[in-house]
């Protein structure tokens, strides 16, 4: 009787897994990526997008699913197409990057991505990850709970993907080039967008607006994710409040809040219940910034409507109050007073054992002006960034996955990234922002090598050369824990009490504080390489970049797959 109870346990468990691994679906998409003209704020303007929308369309699937997104280049330029949050386990060919994990595809060519969605829900996004292109070439990538799985919070009404973005009456791979040619920083734009929409605060968009229409009564979750190239916004409703849910696709515990700051790359989930009287009540975003006042920001404001069922049109919506621009102790306890959902889904516990400690510093540069150029950055130089004193240039031959793979690494990078700058100093003194003796950095394309399994650890410092600033530092690869935050130089001693080593944030993307740092943890367990960045697009191609190096661990399914038959060549 009891080896029939056992080997009917095991029959059950068989059985259990057969029906888990049923529901799993392959997910297909086919993106057209070409120019379309668009008209915004009295102009028709030229942009790449994909399938002839802004955004781009949304991806929709369940945790376990495989998705294939057919990505066929129409347009002039080069593409490749990064699915931002997704960790890729084993899948490092489909992360995107271009010279990275692949090289682009060119005009008239064609790539097909495929990769398991496995261990991972809630709202990422994905971007072209080639020059600027990502201002309009972006979409939502939503990870519902495997069917029988539900939220980790009361089940909302309705969902709606809210995706900040940013616009320029211009080309942006033209606004990009022309910073770059003189090295000075590009152009700011010219709108900040609601679902591609400026909103009626601009010229000509009194009809450009997004709308959203809810039921009093009602409890809606709002994927916010920040497409924005250059800009932290600040977010708010009219008279609601919000209660987030989950960050980076990593769930919180629940956290009431009147306004959010979500910056370049992150996502922020949101419960709003529409428990005002009938009307109709504004929402609006515009940039959270941490540059000096004297320097140029595009200061607009964008918004849509909240409409309630019932409502009529007697009454303007009412217009909420949003943080100031430099209002840093806002952006700051928002972001800080996060905390992971231990024991829900997806969560990982800290590691605790650390076998790797980093510590990067990262900011502004000067690059040297070349002979016979003209340039108009700092100095009468070009505008150059680093981590680590190392400017980061991504090859343009080859891609540094095929070289990791073939094992031919040589004239494409180096595996001597520092762990440590190679000057010690006050990193975020006023006193050093134009210090030439410092502010110079070697253009170089470094990674750091990783053993597999190894738990790495990396304080993230800011530094306050040309000026400080906030970063938001994006790892491809990873989610990540974020230990602790603050303000000014890491205190090796005294910030390590302040550690989080219960409950803290999961993130894929850390803004780390203006004139500041964060610490961060996470397991090198994904065989590849990885790219770590700046996820203001201004500073990514001047070199705010390195990249993680991870070798393949001791079985085969802990060993990075060949390439697809169709990666582009260069």
């Amino acid at each position: 009787m009891a080896k029939f109870a056992i080997w009917f346990f095991a029959l059950s468990l068989v059985l259990l897994a057969s029906v888990s691994v049923s529901f799993a679906a392959v997910v297909e998409h086919s993106f057209n990526v070409e120019d379309v003209s668009v008209r915004k704020l009295c102009r028709d303007q030229v942009i790449t997008a994909v399938n002839g929308s802004l955004p781009g369309p949304t991806i929709k699937v369940n945790e376990g699913d495989t998705l294939v997104v057919h990505v066929s280049n129409k347009s002039p330029y080069d593409v490749s197409i990064h699915w931002h949050g997704i960790v890729q386990l084993l899948s490092a060919w489909a992360d995107g990057p271009a010279y990275a994990t692949q090289c682009p595809i060119r005009p008239g060519q064609s790539y097909t991505y495929r990769f398991n969605v496995t261990g991972q829900e809630g709202t990422l996004w994905w971007h072209a990850h080639v020059g600027w292109l990502r201002a309009t070439v972006y979409g939502a990538l939503i990870i519902h709970p495997k069917s029988g799985r539900s939220y980790p919070f009361p089940k909302p009404h309705k969902e709606v993907p809210i995706l900040l973005g940013e616009w320029w009456n211009a080309n942006v791979i033209d606004v990009e080039n022309e910073g770059l040619a003189v090295g000075a920083a590009p152009n700011i734009s010219d709108a900040y967008t609601i679902n591609g929409k400026p909103g009626n605060l601009y010229n000509c968009s009194s009809n450009d607006m997004f709308k959203v229409k809810v039921e009093q009564g009602r409890t809606y979750l709002l994927r916010i994710i920040n497409a924005a190239l250059n800009n932290q916004l600040f977010f708010k409703i009219a008279n609601h409040n919000m209660t987030v849910v989950a960050i980076d696709a990593a769930y919180t515990n629940q956290y009431d809040t009147d306004y959010i700051v979500v910056a370049p790359g992150q996502t922020t989930d949101v419960l709003f219940k529409a428990d005002q009287s009938v009307g109709s009540y504004y929402m609006a975003a515009h940039p959270y910034i941490t540059t000096p006042p004297t320097i140029e920001f595009d200061n607009t404001t964008t918004r849509g409507v909240i409409e309630y069922k019932g409502s009529t049109s007697d009454s303007a919506p009412v217009m909420p109050t949003l943080p100031d621009f430099f209002d840093t102790t806002r952006a700051h306890r928002f972001y800080t007073n996060l905390t992971g959902l231990v024991d829900g889904p997806q969560w990982v516990p800290v590691p605790l054992h650390v076998d790797e400690n980093m510590f990067v510093t990262f900011g502004l540069n000067v690059e040297r002006c070349p002979e016979n150029a003209t340039c108009e950055g700092p100095l009468e130089g070009r505008f150059s960034a680093s981590m680590n004193n190392e400017s980061f240039v991504l090859p343009n031959k080859t891609s540094m996955l095929e070289a990791f793979f073939t094992n031919q690494r040589k004239g494409v990078y180096t595996t001597d990234f520092p762990d440590v700058p190679p000057l010690e100093f006050n990193y975020t003194s006023p006193l050093i922002s134009f210090n030439q003796s410092l502010i110079y950095a070697p253009k170089s394309t470094k990674v750091k090598k990783l053993k597999f399994n190894s738990t790495v650890e990396m304080v993230l410092q800011n530094t306050a050369f040309l000026t400080v600033e906030n970063h938001p530092i994006h790892i491809h690869g990873f989610n990540f824990h974020v230990l602790a935050q603050g303000f000014g130089n890491y205190d090796a001693v005294n910030d390590r009490q302040k550690f989080n080593l219960v409950n803290p944030q999961i993130r894929n993307t850390i803004a780390v504080p203006v004139g500041g740092w964060a610490v961060i943890r996470f397991q090198a367990n994904n065989p590849g390489v990885w790219l770590v960045h700046c996820h203001l697009d201004v500073h990514l191609p001047v070199g705010m970049a390195m990249a993680f190096e991870v070798e393949n661990g001791p079985t085969p399914s802990s060993t990075l797959p060949p390439p697809p038959s169709d990666l582009p060549k260069c």
